[in-house]
Order: C-alpha cells, then sequence, then structure tokens
C-alpha cells in the first residue's frame, strides 16, 4: 500500500469506526507535449503518474455525503438533493460536482461516508483537482451499482469542474486519469477523443520540478489566450472557409494568412499550430524510439511557450535551462498551463541524481529557495479495490 492509501483508510476508520467498502485510487498526470492545444481541438500526450487520489468510501442509507481530507484535517458534507452549481466552495465542491454530473446524467447515486488522501502536489500542474474528481466518479459509480463508460466518465468529470466548480478546463487531465497504461503515454486527439497508446522507453524517468510558483493569476491569463486563438480563427475563415479551429490550420497555412492576423493574435496562432505538428513528431520519435529527437521536440515546445504564447515565467526558465545543462538529460520543458507551476525534464535513468542536485542548486541560487522534485513513471489509470 502508498502511504497516501493507508491514510486514507486510516482517516476513514478513526472517522467512521469501521473499514471501508471500497478504495478508489485516480492518478495525477504530466503532459509530456501539447500544450494550449486542448482548447483548439488539437492533439495532447500525457501520461498518468505513480502519484495518485485515494478515496476510502462506503455507502449510506441516506442521500447525504460526509468527507473527510485527512491531509488537510477538514471534514465537508452536503445532501445530493441539495447541489446546485456554485453551492460550494474549496476542496468540497470537486466531489459534490461529480456527484451533481452523475445525478443529471440519470445515475442516481446513494449517499456515502468517505475519506481523501493523495501524494499529487496541490497546484503545481499535476492535476490534483481531475484525480480528486475521477476518484470520486468511479467510487460513487461502484457504490451505486452502475456501469458508466469511461469516457462518458471523462466527459462528466469535466461537465463537473465547467459548470459545478466554475473552471473551463479541457478534458485531457480527465481522460489521462481514466485512459493511461503503465509504460505508456496517450496521444489524446481533442476533437474526436479517440486515443492511442505510446510506448514510453525503461531507460528515461520524467523528472518533475514545481517552482513554487501557484497559479492564482493564471485564470485571467488562460482566458485571454483561449479569446486570442478564437479570434485567430474567425479572422481566418474568410480565407480557409473550412476551418472551425486552429488545429485545421497546417503552418504553411498560417504563414501564408500572417498579414491578415495582428502580430500578437499571430504569435498566439503560431506556438498552437506547431505545438500540434510537434505532438505528432515526438509521438512518431517515441514509437522508433529516437530520444534524441524527442528531447529537442521538447526544448522548441518551451520556446514556443516562452516566446510566442508568453506563459512561461522566470522561475520556469531557470528551472528548464538548469536541467538542459546536464549530461543525460534529453529535453525540458514548462508542463500545464503556465504562469508558474512545473517544469517536466525527460533524463537518462542514472542521470536522475545529477539533474535532480544541479536543478536545485541553480534555483536555490537565483530565487533563494528549492524547487519540490518529483521523479515519475508512466502509470495506470484510476481503479477501484474493493475490500
Amino acid at each position: 500500500m502508498t502511504h497516501a492509501e493507508t491514510r486514507a483508510i486510516r482517516a476513514f476508520q478513526e472517522r467512521f469506526g469501521e473499514l471501508p467498502s471500497l478504495r478508489a485510487r485516480a492518478p495525477g498526470r504530466v503532459n509530456l507535449i501539447g500544450e494550449h492545444t486542448d482548447y483548439n481541438e488539437g492533439f495532447v500526450l500525457p501520461i498518468a503518474i505513480n502519484r495518485a487520489i485515494w478515496v476510502a468510501a462506503r455507502p449510506r442509507r441516506d442521500r447525504q455525503a460526509r468527507l473527510i481530507a485527512a491531509d488537510f484535517g477538514e471534514e465537508a458534507g452536503f445532501s445530493l438533493d441539495e447541489l446546485r452549481p456554485g453551492g460550494l466552495r474549496g476542496w468540497a465542491a470537486y466531489p459534490a460536482g461529480v456527484a451533481w454530473a452523475l445525478e443529471q446524467a440519470g445515475f442516481r447515486l446513494p449517499g456515502l461516508d468517505a475519506a481523501v488522501a493523495g501524494d499529487v502536489p496541490i497546484g503545481s500542474g499535476l492535476s490534483s483537482s481531475a484525480a480528486l474528481e475521477v476518484a470520486f466518479a468511479i467510487a460513487w459509480v461502484a457504490l451505486g451499482g452502475h456501469t458508466v463508460p469511461r469516457l462518458e466518465l471523462a466527459r462528466l468529470c469535466q461537465r463537473a469542474e465547467n459548470e459545478f466548480v466554475g473552471v473551463r478546463c479541457g478534458i485531457m487531465d480527465q481522460m489521462a486519469a481514466l485512459f493511461s497504461q503503465r509504460g505508456h503515454a496517450l496521444l489524446i486527439d481533442c476533437r474526436s477523443l479517440e486515443t492511442r497508446l505510446i510506448p514510453i522507453p525503461e531507460e528515461v524517468v520524467v523528472l518533475v520540478a514545481d517552482s513554487g510558483v501557484r497559479r492564482e493569476l493564471a485564470a485571467s491569463g488562460y482566458n485571454e489566450r483561449r479569446a486570442q486563438c478564437e479570434e485567430a480563427v474567425r479572422r481566418l475563415q474568410g480565407r480557409y472557409p473550412g476551418i472551425r479551429a486552429l488545429r485545421d490550420l497546417s503552418p504553411a497555412q498560417l504563414e501564408a494568412a500572417r498579414e491578415e492576423l495582428p502580430e500578437l493574435i499571430y504569435r498566439r496562432a503560431r506556438h498552437v499550430v506547431t505545438e500540434n505538428e510537434r505532438v505528432l513528431q515526438a509521438v512518431a520519435a517515441l514509437e522508433r524510439g529516437d530520444l534524441i529527437t524527442f528531447g529537442k521536440l521538447l526544448n522548441a515546445s518551451h520556446e514556443s511557450l516562452q516566446l510566442d504564447y508568453e506563459v512561461s515565467a522566470p522561475e520556469l526558465d531557470t528551472l528548464v535551462e538548469a536541467a538542459r545543462s546536464v549530461p543525460g538529460v534529453y529535453g525540458a520543458r514548462l508542463t500545464g498551463a503556465g504562469f508558474g507551476g512545473s517544469i517536466l525534464a525527460v533524463v537518462q535513468r542514472e542521470a536522475v541524481p545529477a539533474a535532480s542536485d544541479v536543478i536545485t542548486h541553480r534555483y536555490e541560487d537565483r530565487f533563494g529557495r528549492r524547487p519540490a522534485l518529483f521523479a515519475v513513471e508512466p502509470d495506470e489509470g484510476a481503479t477501484v479495490h474493493l475490500q
């Protein structure tokens, strides 16, 4: 058992006086490449990681939910009959939103007692919120005796976050938590939602470095970038009537129409269009075991996010530069929406200690604090374990 699973079970026993009837686990994720492409109907390449949220739960005879957050020492409760979007704040809004979305889709749920614990760092860009949603979704589906296809579950968890919590996220994080397999990345076509498993060579590790810069102010920048992408599409539909998203443009088409776009809008579009190309090239590189090319694509992705999309930060750039200076690091880039959060580096397994040491000391020298480092492996999607 992991420490997080043990904490969830122990908290459940202490609060409710018996063992839970099930434990549900949903992993965090790291997006290897394909940043800000999801809401442009493009391609992304995440991995589920070997850090997860665990929910220990049992059904209730009534329609009440009683929740314990073992890591925070907090309790929350709500009635399944009184859920409404925006009616809850804080961490409990995520499980409440999942219950609301499931019931809106016609799945009658029992009340539940639950304790939750995890080792996915909050706010670091590893998608702890989607892991929390998915863990509660599969727990509630199991307790209710329902069978829900995983793609529908992903959509319902996304709806919970979009409409109940009020965060306009894409569907990548929920799909990564549900569809991933150990040793593989998950190529997701964000238009068709088709997926393909891409093997990750065993000789590499993904090293995540959390800058400690939290992204509370990222929402406005994120929404602004989405609006700029939508403006690019509107302006180009006269020349290219068939396009409905930046995913439909090739780099050559965008260059041909450059004069029709304001410079800022052009650069935003250039990031998305070239990032989609990089994702597909990265998949091809991994499938032929070409880690040198894969690393170069990661580096190019960061430069594009830094210069064209302008979502990096000095802390992230410092982490990336430090990682790239170490022999055995194939490539590094920011991961997640940017404006703070984390970077990832793809590293030869034996070079992880050296990379960790250089990253830590370079960052500490410049900013006076240490980054949090996590060496992660591609792991399984969500699972339910009955007692």
